[in-house]
């Protein structure tokens, strides 16, 4: 096993002070902690946010603390200078076993050392040096294990975030990782569609039962899944229970509710997976701190052609009628006059808070975002956009095609006008699937989705994508481009479209997505 619920002693001299370590409400709690080792430990681990509890009158720190604390506590145990010895009782983790009959395995035959769970997937090269790298990080290299009086292997603490394209098989790299350190894992994804396309993915790999928080369903298992939305409110209460957890989609945990997932979490080993790690908040730094850096990055030039799709890119800029272009320029002036007055230079995502802000009691600043608002629906809506698509779907007659937008209301009119079947946010589960379905097995050959296609979604196949609008995010550019980057069987080349109303916002947000 991993990891055992059974405290572990280490000791130097036969005057030990025992330090124990317990969880507690998505905390590491030690009670017995002396002045003298606490002291101690947090000059070793600085960031270890180790702090006295008035309340106990012992000490606690953050759940994800645990391997760094741990890890502390070790080089305490081995250092030379220390007034005394440190001895170890460590009842943190309470994992549940993974047996290898659960798994398919044969039980007979396997030896001790062997990993409980087998995935049959044969790695690409790029997918074994992403996993290497990822498990050159464990902080635990070193470190004797819970239950054990000197290093286990398989007692194991990697923790970092894999940048890969889409399509490239980063969930492939996720299931070897858990096969690698086969304890009870928990994986974090942002949506339904992923939450059961995991589960699917899970049960086929590993043949046991699969938990999962999210979309009605509270089960636990050693192996479960989650959404980030059940993943919060469950956190606290099962952070004991994983020794391994998988942040899908990674950049999520950027957000302020969401990070307080990886916090209450003790599990020793982490993984965010991604295609693109950077976000423009900076918020992965927080990401970095909770579940680690970036260790490993992949960009879609190095795989295109190869192991993705070669692909190409054509900008497409359309010109807005007289009747749009003059409304157009009035809504900017509107905007660009406010903005001159009050002194906002829009440089920044604070500047347009600061403007949301203003416009809850100032009338002209709600004048000015209502103006930005329908300034950009007109570029983004253009009616020569549309008669460019046709032209487009007109060029394709034989491929397979996704249109991509950033808001509904474009992508119904698309279906409206061209006929073509349209996901959005407000598309049911059901129908959602019966669309991917067919658009799979070629009775559609043409889909259009207002963002809800972009993200880890497992979509069939497809070799021209357009961008009928979109954000300014690299993220978001990047995971289109991996809807149209999958292996094609003949060798031929994808092709991406972006549509642009030229002399307006969408120019700039075309150049800062790439």
């Amino acid at each position: 096993m991993y990891l055992s619920p059974r405290p572990s002693t280490v000791t130097r001299t036969s005057d030990t002070l025992p330090v124990e370590l317990h969880y507690e409400d998505g905390t590491v709690r030690l009670p017995e902690l002396d002045p003298a080792t606490a002291e101690s430990l947090r000059r070793t681990v600085p960031d270890s946010e180790l702090e006295r509890d008035p309340r106990t009158d012992g000490w606690r720190a953050p759940a994800f603390r645990y391997a760094a604390l741990r890890r502390g506590l070790a080089a305490l145990e081995t250092d030379s200078e220390a007034n005394s010895a440190v001895a170890i009782d460590d009842r943190v983790l309470d994992l549940p076993a993974l047996s290898a009959s659960s798994s398919g395995s044969d039980s007979d035959s396997a030896s001790a050392s062997d990993p409980v769970l087998h995935s049959a997937y044969e790695l690409r090269a790029y997918q074994r040096e992403a996993l290497t790298d990822w498990l050159e990080t464990d902080r635990w290299a070193d470190v004797p294990a819970p239950g054990d009086d000197g290093p286990l292997a398989s007692a194991r603490a990697p923790a970092g975030v894999l940048e890969l394209p889409t399509g490239s098989g980063k969930t492939v790299i996720a299931l070897a990782a858990i096969e690698r350190l086969s304890v009870p894992t928990l994986v974090v994804v942002p949506t339904i569609d992923l939450l059961e396309q995991w589960e699917r993915e899970l049960e086929r790999e590993f043949n046991c039962p699969i938990g999962r928080f999210g979309g009605g369903e509270q089960r636990l298992e050693p192996i479960t899944v989650s959404t980030y939305d059940s993943a919060y409110l469950k956190a606290d209460s099962v952070g004991d229970r994983f020794g391994f957890v998988v942040f899908d989609e990674v950049h999520h945990l950027g957000g302020e509710g969401y990070r307080d997932i990886a916090r209450l979490l003790a599990a020793p080993a982490r993984l965010g997976l991604t295609a693109t790690f950077e976000r423009p908040d900076e918020a992965h730094e927080i990401v970095a701190e909770i579940v680690g850096p970036l260790v490993h990055r992949v960009a879609v030039d190095e795989l295109a052609g190869d192991h993705l799709a070669a692909y190409d890119l054509k900008r497409l800029e359309v010109s807005l009628t007289p009747a749009e272009r003059a409304a157009y320029d009035e809504k900017q002036q509107v905007f660009a006059d406010y903005l001159a007055r009050s002194n906002i230079r829009m440089q920044s995502g604070s500047d347009y808070r600061e403007l949301v802000k203003r416009s809850g009691n100032d009338p002209d600043a709600r004048e000015a975002l209502l103006a930005r608002q329908r300034a950009r629906e007109i570029a983004r809506g253009s009616e020569a956009k549309l008669d460019a698509l046709q032209g487009i779907l007109d060029d394709h007659r034989d491929d397979r095609i996704i249109i991509f937008t950033a808001y509904n209301d474009l992508a119904y009119d698309v279906s409206e006008r061209f006929l073509v079947p349209t996901i959005t946010h407000q598309t049911g589960a059901a129908e959602r699937r019966e669309i991917l379905d067919r658009f799979r097995d070629g009775t559609y050959s043409r889909i259009a989705t207002s963002n809800v296609l972009d993200e880890g979604v497992d979509v069939p196949d497809a070799n021209v994508a357009v961008v009928l609008s979109g954000s300014g995010s690299e993220r978001e550019f990047t995971q289109r481009l991996g809807r149209v980057l999958r292996p094609k069987s003949d060798g031929s080349r994808a092709l991406l479209y972006e549509v642009i109303s030229s002399e307006t916002g969408e120019e700039n947000v075309a150049e800062r997505r790439r």
